[in-house]
């Protein structure tokens, strides 16, 4: 699907299907941190299944105001384990597929919000 807003004042995802997402004019095929200040981080996970408590120590360490989770192509919450460093600096975290979460983070950092969106973007079979 296709995302056009109509200007974008700051970073922004422009696009997105299985597998990917679009920044701009760059189609990105793995998982990533993005952030609504320019933040880019490339997220070495390439499946759920490998999350650990050091994917979110990365997130805290870029101290949003909120952290969308986008689980990929369905919702799976994060072990309570993994989301110590975010709860230890009293960050909130909102889990949604990564669809709903590249919507929900253009909406927010439109809005001027400091938000980063941490995208589980697992290979297409």
């Amino acid at each position: 699907m296709k995302l056009q807003p109509d200007k974008f004042d700051v970073q922004a995802i422009t696009g997105y299907g299985p597998g990917w997402v679009a920044l701009q004019n760059e189609r990105i095929a793995h998982s990533v941190i993005l952030g609504s200040r320019g933040e880019r981080v490339d997220w070495h996970c390439p499946s759920f299944e490998d999350l650990t408590p050091g994917h979110f120590e990365i997130l805290a360490g870029l101290k949003p105001e909120l952290v969308i989770f986008g689980s990929g192509d369905r919702i799976r919450f994060p072990q309570p384990a993994w989301l110590q460093a975010l709860i230890a600096q009293r960050l909130g975290l909102e889990t949604m597929d990564t669809r709903a979460a590249c919507r929900t983070y253009n909406i927010l950092a439109q809005e001027g919000r400091h938000v980063v969106v941490a995208l589980l973007l697992e290979p297409v079979a």
